[in-house]
């Protein structure tokens, strides 16, 4: 039998999602620094930048990690590659270099708790339920999923969205029954959700991250005419057709936006030399 302390909230850790098996929990702060750190450490905290970790908790039921993810296997657990012959591992290989994603991704099963490696990355649980039983991600948002849920290899269905859509010929597909979790660049607070039926999505850029895998993806000009599209400024658009959900992370890529840090520096040189920025009328 074992006992541990791992999904009960302390004072500086926390259960912020659960789905299914998953857990994620999150570092209030990081309290393992030195005093050189300390700084740096307490402003991170403030902007939610924190360490987290997936807990899965494994009562016979399979789960499927993305290579080197493991940090910890509490209880009876063993684990066994995805991979079923030469010419598996070579299909499995030849799909890692094309998605971006780890060619081998090990299976977990038995009884206890498996514990993932921590990030500074946001986690996303998502029910494939939810996504009309598939979804297609960018590279590298994988981390973990059920033993149901299968990884696979799929291509752009459109030579526009593969040569313009600006995300590559093929991506990682998640197909099945079950939860995933993904490593999201951004939280779930700036995320957008869009579920469509028999309707029509056009972003302004690969700001999508995630999509049901049963949407069409192509690249369209944003008016009927080449002409029209050239004199909006907006030019081209990634369009999605059909029945499913869309992820979006709108201000991931802050495009053509000052930052907050040039605008300081920016007050401060007006702070210092006044005389340099401003014109000053006196009376005689």
């Amino acid at each position: 039998m074992i006992r541990t302390n791992l999904l009960s909230n302390s004072p500086n850790h926390t259960i912020i999602n659960k789905l299914g098996s998953f857990s994620v929990i999150e570092y209030e702060k990081d309290m393992s620094v030195s005093p050189e750190q300390a700084h740096t450490a307490y402003f991170a905290s403030k902007m939610n930048i924190r360490k987290r970790q997936v807990v899965a908790k494994l009562e016979g039921n399979d789960v499927i990690l993305q290579s080197g993810g493991m940090q910890m296997m509490i209880g009876k657990i063993e684990a066994s590659t995805n991979v079923k012959g030469a010419g598996d591992l070579m299909k499995k290989f030849v799909g890692s270099k094309v998605t971006g994603e780890t060619a081998i991704k090990p299976r977990y099963t038995g009884y206890g708790y498996l514990v993932l490696e921590p990030t500074y990355n946001y986690i996303l649980l998502e029910d494939l339920r939810n996504w009309n039983g598939g979804m297609v991600t960018l590279d590298g948002l994988f981390l973990a999923c059920d033993g149901t849920v299968e990884s696979k290899v799929t291509t752009r269905k459109t030579i526009s969205s593969a040569v313009l859509g600006d995300s590559g010929f093929f991506s990682n597909a998640l197909v099945g029954k079950g939860v995933v979790a993904l490593e999201s660049p951004v939280p779930q607070d700036e995320l957008i959700i869009v579920d469509m039926e028999d309707d029509v999505l056009k972003i302004d850029g690969n700001m999508a991250i995630a999509w049901s895998n049963s949407l069409k993806f192509t690249v369209e000009r944003t008016t009927s005419t080449l002409i029209g599209s050239s004199v909006s400024g907006e030019g081209l658009v990634n369009t999605y057709r059909g029945t499913g959900r869309v992820l979006i992370a709108p201000i991931q890529k802050n495009c053509n936006i000052t930052s907050p840090a040039k605008d300081v520096q920016a007050q401060q040189l007006v702070e210092e030399h006044p005389d340099h920025y401003y014109k000053h009328e006196y009376d005689e």
